[in-house]
């Protein structure tokens, strides 16, 4: 880690031919991986569960699972498939291979509404998009990223992924778009 950098979840792996050992840390035990911010984009998404239902119905037991022909099956696009997978992982159906870069089959005693549950952010940002209390500026980046000036995003400045308010209105923005079509 360079000096500065703030702390970042890590894999480490043990591979020895025969089977490979993965170990994944989160720089504060009390966020987990809940709390890291990388998925809650995908889980951001009005459809996900819908789509989530959609995906796990076309799921074969292939050693790996293939977003892309997934996608062709479920007539839906390569994102909202993974935004279906990110789902399905929250609940325990899917895993990913870090090592792989791909996505497995797992069956593990979560439920679906795990994912709300786990996820505080992604609770607020479902809230603020439906009746904003406050006003906050949410901006949008060169890179597609968002940033916003609510006290949450100071103190992280996407360190930990986006805050409630850039959540709901990439939600808001997408809900826009697709009223469109």
């Amino acid at each position: 880690m360079a000096v500065g950098a703030a702390p970042a979840p890590s894999v480490w792996e043990l591979d020895t031919g025969a089977l490979r050992l993965s170990l994944t840390l989160s720089p504060e035990p009390y966020r987990g991986f809940s709390g890291e911010g990388a998925a809650l984009a995908a889980l951001a998404g009005d459809d996900v569960v819908d789509d989530a239902d959609l995906v796990s119905a076309l799921l074969s037991w292939d050693p790996t699972i293939e977003p892309d022909r997934l996608a062709e099956q479920a007539g839906i696009d390569a994102e909202r498939v993974r935004g279906a997978l990110a789902q399905l992982g929250t609940a325990g159906r899917v895993g990913y291979d870090v090592a792989e870069a791909a996505y497995f089959h797992r069956v593990m005693p979560y439920d679906a509404g795990r994912a709300e549950r786990d996820n505080p952010r992604l609770v607020g940002a479902r809230a603020r998009s439906a009746a904003a209390t406050e006003v906050y500026r949410v901006r949008q980046l060169p890179d597609g990223g968002l940033t916003c000036t609510c006290p949450w995003w100071a103190k992280h400045r996407g360190q930990r992924g986006p805050c409630r308010h850039a959540l709901a209105s990439r939600m808001l923005a997408t809900e826009r778009v697709e009223e469109r079509v």
